[in-house]
């Protein structure tokens, strides 16, 4: 299953370069734009954490003032097996 969410990261001013560095840190996170305190991330499954639990440690991070979640999108991926129906 492909899962991608996007967001927006609002930080403190002071602390943005940081916050900035720590998600570029995790697996399954990215950064594609700053600009005045606001962050464009994406943020996708990875084998050993789901998209929804990164961004709940987004919060975490020193510095960050709020997380938005603005894009959510998900789909099977063409190598995964099909559902199975019951006859």
């Amino acid at each position: 299953m492909l899962n991608i969410c996007g967001c927006l990261v609002r930080t403190h001013p002071d602390h943005t370069e940081a916050v900035i560095n720590a998600i570029n840190a995790t697996q399954g996170g990215e950064v594609h734009a700053h600009k005045d305190a606001r962050i464009v991330v994406t943020v996708e499954d990875t084998p050993s954490c789901l998209a929804s639990d990164q961004i709940m440690a987004l919060h975490q991070i020193p510095g960050v003032l709020a997380v938005t979640l603005t894009y959510h999108h998900f789909e099977a991926l063409e190598d995964e097996d099909a559902p199975q129906t019951l006859s």
